[in-house]
């Protein structure tokens, strides 16, 4: 007896992920997902489409398990069109960053969305990152809201834990009590880490709490170390390195990571998501067949997707036709079965509440806000926050500054001030340091989008600029704006809470472009001059970083003052 399917694909050299390889072979594809996969026609099926894929590669659809789409600064019915034609066809979203503005009401509104590419949910595990008394933001996460999330079959993770102090200092901490809800009412749920720079025995207290998968920047003896002692490696660009891959070549790691994108801006995802991420990690010496593998098998197996990650019967049919199988350059994507047409849309409808596109509170700030008074004269000694090349880190320097006219003098230091002004209406609090390494040109940046907490965040040279910035800022409801020599001259608009944008994806590129470009006029010299300003504010990134409450230490996430002490 004959039966009919939808599609069959013929002369596709087929990836086999439990083998690490491809041959040729034919595809059935019913309902939206594969049938059948043999060598030749198969008696007794018969197909309503042919394709003949003349020998191009065919490998599963990509699955990104570790991304915010808040990084990306559109919202999901956008980003679903963006990223298919790059081959993802499902992630696993973290929206720690809509939850810190408008917390479970946040994350409901991206989940309503309904799209194309399949997205599922991690469950924002730190909002704030720290507490209330270290960092305002406009939602929180607790139990309650855990509990909730836990019931929708879309949430396939605890996200990111990120707390170090919380989780090893009281053992009834809400990062745990967290926890323990999540291993009660969902015991094999995937619990998501943040552990940057953390081994021995600091590691051990991870992994002892459950914690056992991480996404930060890794290094050769990260990798050995983590993996050795039981946890998932989620490889995002800073990672890979050639020295890091052959430690997972040299190793056999495959089992053991999975390539992921963490955060990819709205200018760079003209160009690529999670297929440029194993473009990089072929190039740099993993096999293509590897990068394969850890771009669907393994992050579908960590998070428990059982429909999808490989070309083999019974499984969802996303998948992808390569041009060349070495620069992974992709001809079509297949999503259930069906080929995805690129669109281009120039207009969005939304659905969110009107209040979503105009949340900022905060009082429009004068060039006096930038200046630090001092009772003393003489010289300070103050505590800077130092800007690498290269990543998000900081390091903590010291440095003396003169004080003139009973004020800090800050804009003859060498250095950049910045300050965090509280967005939600709640305490008006602002706080101030200084910044090494940042710009030294005549100018100021300001943005909403300041990890994690989202407060308004102006950094500069001079106060006039800054106030422009600020109020600028404030004039568009949020986003990114760059002054230089007082005039506005690049400006991203993120109206939903001050993070994300209603705008098109390429005209949001093109606009993010332009201010990435405006900052390196103004001197900011880092690999991605956004990251590394945006996250200036990110209270657990290491060393040390600012929020609306002062200058954070944030390993023992101690406070510190600006200045340290007076020198006469």
């Amino acid at each position: 007896m004959e039966s009919t399917v939808d599609l069959l694909i013929e002369n596709a050299k087929v990836y086999n992920a439990f083998t690490h390889s491809f041959t040729e072979k034919s595809v059935y594809i019913k309902d939206g997902r594969f049938l059948h996969i043999s060598e030749g026609p198969t008696e007794g099926l018969s197909a309503i489409v042919r394709i003949d894929a003349k020998g191009m590669h065919m490998v599963p659809g990509l699955i990104d398990i570790h991304m915010h789409i808040e990084s990306s600064m559109t919202v999901p019915g956008i980003f679903s069109d963006a990223v298919l034609p790059h081959g993802v066809t499902t992630v696993v979203a973290d929206p720690h960053e809509i939850a810190n503005v408008f917390g479970i009401e946040g994350i409901e509104a991206f989940m309503k969305e309904d799209t194309l590419l399949d997205i599922f949910y991690g469950i924002p595990s730190s909002v704030p990152s720290t507490s209330p008394m270290l960092e305002t933001t406009g939602g929180a996460i607790g139990t309650d809201e855990i509990r909730k999330l836990l019931s929708d079959p879309r949430v396939l993770c605890l996200g990111e834990v990120m707390n170090f102090k919380d989780i090893v200092s009281d053992e009834d901490s809400l990062s745990n009590r967290i926890i323990r809800i999540c291993n009660e009412e969902r015991p094999t749920l995937a619990i998501e880490g943040h552990c940057p720079r953390v081994s021995g025995l600091d590691l051990s207290r991870f992994l002892y709490h459950g914690i056992d998968a991480d996404h930060t920047q890794q290094s050769p003896e990260s990798i050995l170390e983590k993996i050795s002692n039981g946890m998932f490696l989620e490889m995002q660009d800073k990672s890979l390195t050639p020295e890091n891959i052959g430690v997972l070549n040299e190793n056999s790691f495959y089992e053991h990571f999975a390539l992921i994108t963490d955060d990819v801006m709205a200018d760079r995802l003209l160009n690529g998501h999670l297929d440029r991420i194993v473009r990089k990690a072929i190039e740099y010496g993993l096999p293509a067949e590897k990068a394969i593998y850890a771009a669907t098998y393994t992050p579908a197996r960590r998070m428990g997707l059982r429909d999808r990650g490989s070309i083999t019967p019974g499984k969802l049919a996303d998948f992808i036709f390569l041009e060349d199988l070495e620069l992974f350059r992709i001809k079509e994507v297949f999503k259930n079965g069906k080929k995805v047409e690129r669109t281009k849309k120039d207009t969005y409808s939304h659905s969110f509440p009107e209040r979503f596109l105009d949340s900022i509170r905060c009082r429009r700030a004068v060039s006096a806000d930038f200046t630090i008074k001092s009772k003393e004269s003489g010289k300070a000694l103050v505590n800077c926050i130092a800007i690498q090349k290269v990543g998000t880190f900081t390091s903590r320097i010291q440095k003396k500054v003169d004080i003139k006219d009973g004020c800090l003098d800050w804009e003859g230091s060498g250095s950049a001030l910045i300050a965090v002004m509280e967005r939600y209406g709640k305490t008006g609090d602002i706080a101030y340091g200084l910044v090494e390494n940042a710009i030294h040109n005549k100018g100021a940046i300001a943005t909403t989008w300041a990890h994690d907490h989202h407060n308004v965040m102006v950094m500069g040279t001079s106060k006039e600029d800054m106030a422009i910035a600020q109020n600028r800022l404030l004039d568009i409801n949020g986003g990114y704006v760059v002054v230089e020599n007082g005039s506005v001259t690049a400006e991203v608009r993120l109206e939903v809470g001050g993070i994300v944008s209603l705008s098109p994806i390429d005209k949001l590129g093109r606009d993010l472009q332009n201010v990435r470009e405006a900052m390196r006029r103004l001197g900011y010299d880092n690999t991605n001059e956004i990251m590394s300003f945006s996250t200036l504010s990110l209270p657990v990134s290491p060393e040390i970083k600012i929020t609306d409450k002062g200058i954070m230490e944030t390993r023992t996430q101690n406070i510190i003052p600006l200045i340290e002490k007076y020198i006469d």
